[in-house]
This record gives structure tokens, sequence and C-alpha cells, in this order.
């Protein structure tokens, strides 16, 4: 080896005794940081949350920084899949104005709602996620789980949304033209709380992108990483991802980077 390099044996060992720089030491403090976050996230996050997270905890670094230390590590965000979502409107019941219109961007809580239905495959057969988020906060206050997609789905979903947070009078409640959505009990229950409906135009789901994001992300970050084996298993692990980690952990760029629950505590 020292021929090869050309070097003295005693110019190796000097070198290989020489204690480590500061600047190498700042570094190996930075992976180990680096992989505290990762691996708090469950291995969910990639360079620019990350990068975000060390910041709040004022340790200054850049993602450059951040991206290069990863590469160097092997470590990089959970592969990432795409879902397509399906829609039932194939019906005769009233559908109502989309009166959100993409408008996304909520001043306070209480003002806007947005629900979808998703589906997650079990050996035990398919599972139906129903989900109710405030807009403001991106927080999940209602979800049911069932192996039907029935109105009672959704009407339990909104049911534990009422628990979590007391609907006030002019609440816009948007859903894309489901006939779940679109059913007589579920219309009565929003007429009687006075929430006011809003249904996303035929086919275009970027009007109700918020929540199809949220199916998105836990497709992406749990489910496709997962092989369920029973429908109690997958229920389970998605209450524990919506109650421990996204609501409570997983910041957002669109709230400045805080979890939902940080986004609602400095507000009020």
């Amino acid at each position: 080896m020292c021929k090869v390099l050309g070097v003295s044996k005693s110019g190796y060992y000097d070198w290989k005794k020489r204690p480590a720089s500061s600047q190498q030491k700042r570094r190996d403090r930075l992976k180990k940081e680096i992989y505290k976050v990762y691996i708090g996230s469950q291995k969910r996050y990639g360079s620019p949350k990350i990068t975000k997270e060390l910041m709040k905890e004022g340790i200054k670094v850049s993602q450059r920084t951040v991206t290069r230390l990863m590469k160097e590590m092997g470590i990089r965000s959970i592969t990432k899949k795409k879902y397509k979502a399906t829609t039932d409107s194939k019906h005769n019941l009233p559908i109502y104005p989309n009166l959100l219109n993409q408008q996304f961007k909520v001043e306070k809580p209480g003002v806007v709602w947005v629900s979808d239905i998703t589906y997650i495959y079990t050996r035990e057969g398919w599972v139906y996620l129903a989900t109710v988020m405030e807009l403001f906060s991106r927080r999940i206050i209602g979800w049911s789980m069932s192996n039907r997609m029935t109105k009672d789905l959704v009407i339990s979903a909104l049911e534990r949304a009422f628990t979590a947070q007391k609907p006030t009078a002019g609440l816009i409640h948007h859903s894309d033209r489901g006939s779940q959505y679109a059913s007589i009990e579920y219309q009565n229950i929003l007429r009687e709380n006075e929430i006011i409906t809003s249904m996303s135009r035929k086919g275009n789901c970027y009007d109700n992108a918020c929540i199809e994001s949220f199916h998105s992300i836990i497709k992406k970050e749990l489910i496709h990483h997962c092989n369920f084996q029973t429908r109690n298993e997958a229920m389970f692990s998605i209450i524990e991802y919506i109650v421990t980690f996204y609501n409570s952990k997983r910041i957002h760029s669109t709230l400045n980077y805080l979890s939902p629950l940080e986004f609602e505590k400095m507000f009020s």
C-alpha cells in the first residue's frame, strides 16, 4: 500500500494516528443528527425536511450539505409510488357547486373541511379509508375504515370530525361527487349542522388536491411499504400513522415546516 501511494511506512502511520480535524468532527456530529431525524421520521424524510428539522434544533446547515452527507451515509427517503383513486359519481343524486374553487389557503380553523375516500389492499381483502381534513392546518380530524365503501363509512368519519372540532355555522364541506357524499343521509347531517356543501367538478382531481395529497402521502410513506395480512392490521397501522406521526410530527412546507398540531397551537 505504501509503495502504491508513494509514501514511507512511518509517514503512513503518522497520518493514521493524526487526530480528526474540527471539520471532520463537525461532519460526524451532523451525520449523527441527520440519522436521528431520519429514523425519527421512520425513514420518511428526505434532505429538505431533515434540514428544516435540524435548523429548528439550532443546527445551522444547508440542504446541499445534508443531501451530500445522506448520500455518503447511504440513506434516502423511502421509495415513493404513485396511486390512482377512483370516484363513484354515476348516480342521480343532487350535485352541488364547487364553492371552494381550489382556494386552499385558509386564514383560520373551522372554515373549510375537505373529505375523500381511498382504499388499501390486504391479504384478507380491501379496506376503505374515509378521512376529513381541517384545511387550515391540514390536520386529519375524522377518519373511518370498513370493508365496504358505503355512506355509513363517510358518516362515521364525519361524526369523528364533529368530536374533534365542533363545526360552526357556515363551514364549507368539500368533497368529490361520489354517491356516498351526495347521499340524502350525509347531506341531511351537513344541513342539520348548518354546514355548506361544495363538490369538485366532474373528473377534476385538483379541486380536492389537499385531501387527495394526504392519501397519496400515507400510501407513499406507509401503505406501500407494508404487506398487510388482515384488515385489522392495516387499520391499526393507519390510525397509528395519523395520530402519532402525521398530525403531531410530520412537518409540512405549506405550514412553514410545522406539523398540523404545531401550526394550530401557533394560531391559538
